[in-house]
């Protein structure tokens, strides 16, 4: 199999923020602030002209303070700190203003969060990107996954995907043939996580090659939400934005932990060394 990575292409001298799109991430929860500020400093230094995050009002200013090149809105919580019901009016409002959506990280799980996921999956016409607990609001709604008004991307490891598919456990030589089965059943894009990625549209397939195990650790699937949501809004297709997003985000990691090691690896350290990583794809 060829292994064939889509490249960004070069950026015109006349061009601006909004020739390369604004990317909307929604997430983040009380506790779980850092998840979706990962989401939206991955959308940064992966090339989104604009970056909006929109994150529950107990959060929101924590999620601010972690960076001040992207936009937060307050979005309606409960009183546990997680998202409301109620926050589904602001979030139309702010995904009519962008060019591509990333929701999941750092939502928890209540009720009230199955129904925005549902609405969101649901209803927006732009290109989403579907990870962390938004998947885990998904497995309640089976039927929604071959509903959906836009091009979606789902994001899931191995237990995420387990509980999409209704089965207790994964087994590794079943990885290929269910994810491609599942693409073609939703009409998605599957990037099944893991050693060797696999990116799929049931039709076209791609197993990654770049990252290491010191990427085993809590925050690293958030900064490729933020990275295919990036590029999703630069124009790539759906399945070329997920192959170079899985690509560049292991490099990224390989680049880190040729510097710091793979025990000390942590996920910030994906962001700092997402630069060099494009940096290297481009030459």
């Amino acid at each position: 199999m060829e292994y064939t990575v889509p490249r960004l292409p070069p950026r015109s001298p006349d061009s601006h923020k909004g020739t390369y799109g604004h990317a909307l991430l929604i997430g983040g929860s009380r506790g779980m602030a850092g998840a979706i500020s990962l989401s939206g400093l991955g959308a940064l230094r992966s090339g989104a002209g604009l970056v909006t995050v929109g994150a529950p009002e107990s959060c929101v200013d924590l999620v601010a303070s972690y960076e001040q090149s992207y936009m937060t809105v307050a979005l309606s919580c409960d009183d546990e700190g997680r998202l409301a019901k109620v926050a589904h009016r602001k979030i139309t409002e702010l995904a009519s203003k962008c060019t591509s959506i990333g929701c999941g990280p750092g939502m928890q799980r209540t009720a009230e969060i199955d129904f925005l996921v549902g609405r969101m999956y649901f209803e927006f016409t732009q290109p989403m990107v579907v990870d962390a607990d938004a998947l885990n609001a998904l497995a309640t709604q089976p039927e929604m996954f071959s509903r959906h008004a836009g091009p979606r991307v789902v994001t899931p490891h191995p237990g995420e995907f387990a509980r999409l598919c209704g089965i207790s456990k994964l087994a590794d030589e079943e990885r290929a043939d269910r994810a491609k089965d599942f693409a073609i059943r939703g009409q998605i894009i599957v990037v099944l996580k893991g050693h060797h990625t696999i990116v799929t549209d049931g039709h076209d397939y791609f197993e990654n090659n770049t990252g290491n195990p010191g990427m085993a650790t809590g925050g690293c699937g958030d900064v490729l939400t933020g990275i295919i949501t990036a590029l999703l809004g630069q124009g790539l297709s759906p399945m070329d934005a997920a192959k170079l997003g899985v690509h560049v985000h292991g490099l990224a990691g390989d680049i880190a932990a040729e510097h710091l090691g793979q025990t000390s690896l942590i996920a910030s350290d994906l962001i700092r060394y997402l630069p060099e990583a494009f940096k290297r794809m481009s030459g």
